[in-house]
């Protein structure tokens, strides 16, 4: 048995190993995120919709197509009237809460991450199969059929998932600190109403720029 194909062939494990690594810690920290952003929120999947530590509901008010995300609002007349108001949100519209439909990868730096799980495995595939051309016999060929069999599934598996998740990320923002919101339109809709974004019941979406607050 050469020790080059060995060490070849655990270094081909290792690399996806450190691969599955990397996504499932990038997962794990993207879902913490969201229980700390959603704290205190209890979603109800029957109603679609989300009821806050005081009992109130928000209720979806727009739907994204291109980002696949749902948007949901309080009242703003039972935000601005609660005690809490200064511990939840700043905005005077009532507390936000945005849900992504698609399962992880769904954000940028979701498929960020997994494109580098996938070069990993990629650098594996390419070590094995560099192996086995320089190496024909039968030992060496059955020590490196088991990781490279891995290394196709792993990598179908996660461009399988990366290839079905959107990727119509956000337009960058004007300046530092700015983040896009709903508004009202400011001008009559265009005649092709196919390239318009609309909202959850069928009106023209307009977005416009304003200081983020806490929502």
């Amino acid at each position: 048995m050469n020790p080059e194909v060995v060490l070849a062939a655990g270094y081909a494990v290792f690399l996806l190993g450190a691969a599955v690594g990397l996504d499932r810690l990038a997962r794990h920290a993207h879902k913490r995120s969201d229980r700390y952003r959603t704290a205190g929120f209890r979603y109800h999947p029957q109603h679609d919709a989300w009821v806050c530590p005081r009992d109130e509901w928000l209720w979806p008010t727009e739907f994204d197509p291109d980002r696949r995300m749902v948007r949901y609002r309080a009242k703003p007349s039972v935000c601005n009237a609660c005690p809490a108001k200064a511990d939840c949100t700043s905005s005077p519209h009532g507390r936000e809460i945005v849900r992504a439909l698609d399962p992880w990868p769904h954000s940028e730096a979701g498929r960020f991450h997994r494109g580098l799980a996938l070069m990993l495995i990629s650098l594996a595939a390419l070590i094995l199969l560099i192996e086995a051309t320089r190496h024909h016999t039968a030992i060496a060929l059955a020590v490196l059929a088991a990781p490279l069999a891995l290394t196709g599934v792993l990598g179908w598996r996660f461009l399988d998932h990366l290839r079905h998740t959107p990727a119509g990320f956000p337009d960058p923002t004007p300046s530092t600190g700015l983040r896009l919101t709903h508004a009202e339109p400011t001008a009559a809709p265009p005649a092709d109403s196919a390239s318009v974004s609309r909202s959850r019941w069928g009106s023209p979406a307009r977005w416009s720029s304003v200081r983020p607050g806490r929502r």
